[in-house]
């Protein structure tokens, strides 16, 4: 059994167990509880955290664990009905709303009921995580010299100098002066919204997008305008119009293994994005979130667009979070110009740095030598556990996936292509096109109460 699973059930005895004890009164001691329980001092540490943590036991150094006296009083009620009004008063003039619908991120980051099959998480399975070699990255990094030190707000220079050579290519297009150290990719991403585009802005985004982008726009204050993608893309005929019709200075995109639809940008657009932004005076955002996770069978990956990009035109977004943990909340922004100066002022001044410590830990881990076998674990297991879905598919949901001519592909692919299927060479996205007349929440509700958690595609 492992410790977490165990420490919780250990607590949950100890829970019920505590009214044997007045208030303030000792607990039996940790190696009482190991002995009795036929647990680990680790299981004892986790369930006493647990009951420390809810208000039930506090703990003194030397003396023990004793029940916690009761609270003087309940906690008060407080009127809160007017911040309906302050929350909900609409903006002045042409200023955009921001409030924010984050249930599309809520989905990803909900932990799932105890049985439940997670089919809709936004990371790793817990079985594909370099656990070990996370712990390892992290206990080397904690003895380095200076670890816990004040780090540059702009980040470890030798882990910049790792992005850069990652993002940049084998050219050298990009110098670790070129970079900056974010919490993660979806912080870079907010960061390089807020830096590009003012309030009430027009930003340009693939359709369909991915929902935490959609959310932090709403949430910066933008106007998400959409542009329409098939199976190589963004359709960048409708890129040009769409710059000139809303006189928008920024097109957010994902050129590689897109969410949803896991589209590769065709080399010809790529080109033509560049070129579009660039007469349109506009800047590209390139989420490039998922470089880590290409399968077996993927074709050589494209260079960045940041790597091709001659003049500024592109804010490059990493993370090495999606191929990780959640936790490790490490990733990158990548820019040249003015708009570096303004990112590195909106991180100073919303979190000051990314923490010394994660830094170092992640420049363990990719700097080791298990960091190219988890590479390849996962880009084997991926594509293992992507056919295995897709077979379970057609023969479990065939009403699912078996379309007729002219309806596309069931996983994300091109209407125009006539009923050819796609599938994704990379990332861990399969949306599928849902026969005509299904009721979407009703399906994924259905799903949940069988055991399988989906994310909703609306």
């Amino acid at each position: 059994m492992h410790e977490r699973s165990s420490g919780a059930e250990l607590a949950a005895i100890l829970r019920a167990e505590l009214n044997r004890y007045s208030p303030g009164e000792k607990l039996p001691s940790s190696r009482v509880l190991v002995e009795r329980h036929r647990v680990s001092p680790v299981t004892v540490s986790r369930a006493l955290a647990e009951l420390v943590a809810e208000g039930l036991v506090v703990t003194r150094p030397g003396a023990g664990a004793f029940r916690a006296e009761p609270r003087s009083e309940a906690s008060r009620p407080v009127d809160t009905s007017w911040q309906e009004i302050a929350l909900s008063a609409e903006p002045a003039g042409d200023q955009v709303p921001r409030s924010v619908d984050a249930s599309g991120v809520l989905a990803t980051l909900a932990r799932p009921a105890p049985g439940v099959i997670e089919l809709n998480g936004g990371y790793l399975h817990p079985d594909l995580q370099p656990e070990r070699a996370l712990s390892a990255a992290l206990a080397r990094a904690g003895r380095r010299p200076g670890a816990w030190a004040r780090p540059p707000v702009e980040g470890v220079p030798e882990l910049r100098a790792w992005f850069a050579r990652e993002i940049g290519g084998p050219g050298g297009a990009l110098a670790a002066s070129d970079i900056l150290i974010t919490a993660g990719g979806q912080s870079a991403l907010t960061a390089a919204l807020r830096a590009v585009a003012p309030p009430g802005a027009p930003v340009l985004v693939e359709s369909p997008t991915y929902p935490g982008m959609l959310a932090a726009a709403h949430a910066s204050g933008l106007r998400p305008v959409p542009v329409p993608t098939d199976a190589d893309g963004v359709r960048t005929d409708l890129l040009a119009d769409a710059f000139r019709a809303s006189g928008a200075r920024l097109f957010v995109c994902q050129p590689l293994f897109q969410n949803p639809t896991g589209a590769v940008l065709a080399r010809e657009r790529r080109r033509e994005v560049l070129r579009v932004a660039r007469a349109a005076g506009a800047f590209v955002i390139e989420d490039d979130f998922a470089r880590l996770l290409g399968h077996d069978d993927a074709p050589p990956l494209p260079p960045t667009l940041s790597a091709e990009d001659q003049d500024g035109t592109v804010v490059h977004v990493r993370s090495l979070t999606k191929a990780t943990s959640p936790n490790l909340r490490v990733g990158a922004l990548a820019a040249r110009g003015p708009v570096l100066d303004r990112l590195r002022a909106i991180q100073v001044v919303d979190s000051f740095f990314v923490p010394a410590p994660l830094q170092e830990a992640a420049l363990e881990l990719v700097g080791s030598p298990a960091w190219t076998r988890h590479l390849r674990l996962i880009a084997g297991e991926l594509t293992t556990r992507r056919n295995a879905l897709i077979a379970a598919l057609h023969g479990q949901l065939p009403a699912f996936v078996e379309r007729g001519p002219g309806y596309g592909a069931a996983y994300g692919g091109d209407p125009a292509r006539g009923g050819g299927r796609y599938v994704p060479p990379g990332g861990y996205h399969l949306w599928l096109r849902l026969p005509d007349g299904t009721d979407e929440a009703a399906l994924a509700g259905a799903a949940l109460r069988a055991g399988v958690a989906v994310a909703s595609g609306r």
